[in-house]
């Protein structure tokens, strides 16, 4: 309790000072404690004022959010908005449009006739193959049968005469050559041509100058052998002479 002067007894003068300045120390030591605790709550996070550190804290500032409470996958779906039941699930498959339902059956069904009219198609032309490489010469050799009975009944002829014989011949010439082309095929008779070494083989050389009329160089002299064509295609090389 402080004591105005004009109270003081003599001799309490120096104890009355005493306990004013000791009143004053304290209540300056608890303005500066005050205004230290102050500064210390307005300083950065992990960051404190000059000075010691609060109670039960080192020396070095804690990381952001070190203390924080852990944040499930719940807690974020609910931040954004996310809810049980805000997504309409889709419908099981027996629930699904009957309208749906029966144009995909309608088009499983035409995907499985088509396959099938694939399938046999393929086995329709993979047997057409076959039977045209078996039977391709069939067409050529029917027209070849007439050439071989007139080719047997001459011979089945016991008195054969030069003349009749010569005439037979002819005769089964004509049906060859008429078997020929039926098969499209032709004679290459290249005599006074070129020489074409795609059509043409040369056995020989001749001088031109020599024959009558006269051959050009590089020309045919002579046909020793016909070629053939079946088409645009060579069957067999004319083999020839050709002249120098």
């Amino acid at each position: 309790m402080t004591k105005f002067p004009h109270e003081l007894k003599p001799g309490q003068d120096d104890a009355a000072q005493a306990e004013s300045s000791a009143s004053s120390s304290s209540s300056s030591s608890a303005a500066q404690a005050a205004a230290s605790y102050s500064e210390q709550a307005s300083a950065e996070p992990g960051q404190h004022a000059s000075g010691p550190p609060f109670a039960g804290q080192g020396s070095e500032a804690q990381p952001p959010g070190a203390n924080d409470a852990s944040v499930s996958g719940e807690d974020l779906r609910q931040a954004a908005g996310f809810h049980e039941g805000s997504q309409s699930a889709a419908p099981p498959a027996n629930q699904a449009d009957p309208g749906l339902q029966a144009k995909l059956a309608e088009r499983e069904d035409q995907l499985i006739r088509l396959a099938a009219e694939v399938e046999n198609m393929r086995k329709r032309h993979a047997q057409e193959l076959a039977s045209a490489s078996k039977f391709a010469i069939e067409g050529f050799a029917e027209t070849l049968l007439p050439v071989a009975d007139s080719l047997e009944m001459a011979l089945l002829v016991q008195e054969q005469t030069y003349e009749g014989l010569k005439a037979g011949i002819e005769v089964t010439l004509r049906q060859m050559h008429q078997a020929f082309e039926r098969g499209r095929m032709s004679a290459i008779n290249p005599v006074g041509e070129k020489f074409d070494p795609n059509r043409h083989q040369a056995v020989s050389m001749l001088d031109g100058a020599t024959q009558d009329p006269v051959v050009p160089s590089g020309h045919v002299v002579a046909v020793m052998q016909k070629g053939y064509l079946i088409g645009d295609r060579v069957l067999r090389p004319a083999l020839v002479a050709v002249a120098q």
